[in-house]
């Protein structure tokens, strides 16, 4: 049996959008291009990139939201595409944009989401709350609509959801974000108590170097689309002679995780989302 919880081979994912009406022309943009990793069985792995860098569309590939163009995925044994429905009963999915019934409270929330998996409501709902109370919300907001909650109350419920069936492999898109620093600290802690106690696999996609480098063994440098750099933070520091991660990232793709550039990336990337 392979020890791989997660195998990405040369994946491409293209987006094309389509300008004009009577002499149509389509422009493309490489959402992915030709990644290509593995993240052993028990491993929280790292990758760090700008926003429009391709991390939420690798991340939507590997939780079947999207088809990828060509390559191979291998998660827990089970091969995308082929065997999506394998893969959905065994993952958890946190993102920056999570979905909510925001009229529903965050208990009818999480009740529905454990009631699609099969849980017991009365198990379900004690789960949440332990979840919950490890990442500091206050119990006495379970039963407040959603739309009422701040974004960082918001992101807590997401990250309850993702967590209530303890699945074997977590893809957690920029989990902290919208969290003040002692939410987010918590939010790691708890990532950090589940590996160790569980052995869970966990992907994590950020920009924040600090969190990527406490809570992963090993980092991904990726940009436009393309996989350029891996290996442990020490590594990577000494591969490109910086003093931090920061400073690595800038020397090995050639630009800064917050660049003004990354922003328009990214929207043109989200249109095309929108249109295909």
């Amino acid at each position: 049996m392979s020890n791989l919880g997660i195998e990405v081979r040369h994946l491409h994912k293209i987006f094309r959008k389509r300008k004009g009406v009577i002499r149509a022309r389509y422009s493309e943009v490489h959402a992915l291009d030709d990644v290509t990793f593995e993240v052993a069985l028990g491993e929280t792995y790292g990758l760090l990139g700008p926003n429009g860098s391709g991390k939420s569309t690798l991340i939507r590939v590997l939780s079947t939201l999207l088809a990828p163009d060509s390559g191979r995925v291998r998660l827990l044994g089970h091969n995308i595409p082929g065997e999506e429905a394998e893969v959905r009963r065994k993952i958890g999915r946190v993102s920056v944009d999570a979905a909510f019934y925001k009229k529903l409270s965050a208990r009818e929330n999480l009740l529905y989401s454990a009631y699609l998996y099969g849980m017991d409501k009365p198990c379900a709902e004690r789960r949440a709350l332990e979840i919950l109370e490890a990442l500091g919300m206050d119990g006495e907001k379970f039963t407040d609509p959603l739309e009422e909650m701040s974004r960082g109350m918001q992101q807590k419920v997401a990250i309850t959801r993702a967590l209530l069936v303890n699945p074997p492999l977590l893809l957690l898109d920029e989990p902290t974000t919208g969290l003040d620093p002692k939410s987010k600290r918590d939010v790691q802690t708890f990532i950090e108590d589940l590996r160790a106690r569980h052995g869970t696999t966990i992907l994590l996609t950020s920009h924040d170097m600090a969190e990527t480098e406490r809570l992963c063994s090993r980092i991904g440098f990726i940009a436009h689309g393309s996989l350029i750099a891996e290996g442990t933070a020490d590594e990577l520091k000494l591969r490109s002679t910086a003093e931090t991660l920061d400073d690595a990232f800038i020397a090995l793709a050639g630009e800064k995780l917050e660049e003004d550039g990354s922003v328009a990336k990214s929207k043109k990337l989200e249109e095309a989302l929108a249109e295909a």
